[in-house]
């Protein structure tokens, strides 16, 4: 990419995994353009193409981070990443989704990467991430009465730390040449059940947490009927928490360290960090 402009759009940029990458290129050097609906460097709306154009201005390198709470959005996609290599970038790291190879057919995970893979005018790089930690200490999975309640069925899941994702993600596209065509899932050091998750919890805020299994069918219906996802979402949270009642949630690899040169991070220093998260600062 010698003598393009060396410029990268963080679609997503005030999210969780977003934010945290902007940083990183940022410390080292490669100019950053945070996109979102609110409180970014320039506003991006999937749901208006207005917006695409002008953030695409000088960029040469994308994170690609579809439309969230959604199942289909492959046909979005594909007209905004004609735009991007019209526009001139030449690499895209995509953030998809753990075992993203076995997901349902409703959801558009596989055209994504699919429609990246058959594209001869630019690169790309495929992050498949585990559940992330930080579901536990915001809104995705609270704690309620000294609970988390999810279906789990006792399975395990190798969660990853937000940061860990964003540096893997770093990486790429600071040296995108290097990772063309590479896939990576970042995970974290162990697989842990919720009920060990619950347990780490309580040995850093000294407060009894547990965990509370439930049919699978009750908790998206719950959710669904509270609003918290629309009604055809729930086949994803179907495939999600399904993967890890059949014992196919994510396992350890070394992704994190082959890429970044340090250890992923355990999941008691992730609640170690973020204790407030369940103390309310106390």
């Amino acid at each position: 990419m010698t003598g393009s402009p060396q410029t990268a759009l963080i679609l997503g940029g005030t999210g969780r995994t977003g934010s945290l990458l902007a940083k990183k290129l940022t410390e080292r050097g490669l100019d950053a353009r945070t996109a979102a609906r609110h409180g970014a460097d320039v506003r991006f709306d999937w749901d208006d193409p207005v917006t695409h154009p002008g953030s695409l201005d000088g960029v040469n390198r994308l994170y690609l981070v579809t439309p969230v709470l959604r199942v289909t959005y492959a046909d979005q996609v594909a007209a905004f990443l004609d735009l991007a290599e019209t526009a001139g970038v030449r690499h895209v790291t995509f953030l998809s989704t753990y075992g993203a190879d076995q997901a349902p057919p409703q959801v558009d995970i596989r055209a994504v990467e699919a429609d990246l893979a058959a594209r001869g005018g630019i690169t790309h790089s495929v992050l498949r991430p585990g559940w992330v930690m930080q579901n536990f200490a915001d809104a995705h999975l609270p704690v309620i009465d000294g609970a988390i309640t999810v279906p789990t069925g006792g399975g395990a899941e190798a969660f990853v730390d937000a940061d860990d994702i964003a540096a893997v993600a770093a990486e790429t596209l600071l040296d995108p040449a290097a990772h063309a065509g590479a896939r990576y899932s970042p995970t974290g050091p162990q697989a842990l059940t919720f009920t060990e998750v619950a347990d780490a919890i309580t040995a850093v805020t000294g407060r009894t947490v547990a965990h509370h299994d439930l049919d699978p069918e009750a908790w998206i219906g719950g959710a669904i009927a509270a609003g918290l996802v629309p009604a055809d979402y729930a086949v994803m949270l179907r495939w999600l928490t399904g993967a890890i009642i059949s014992g196919n949630g994510s396992t350890p690899n070394d992704d994190v360290a082959k890429v970044t040169g340090r250890p992923p991070t355990a999941f008691l220093d992730f609640a170690r960090r973020n204790a407030h998260a369940w103390t309310g600062g106390r």
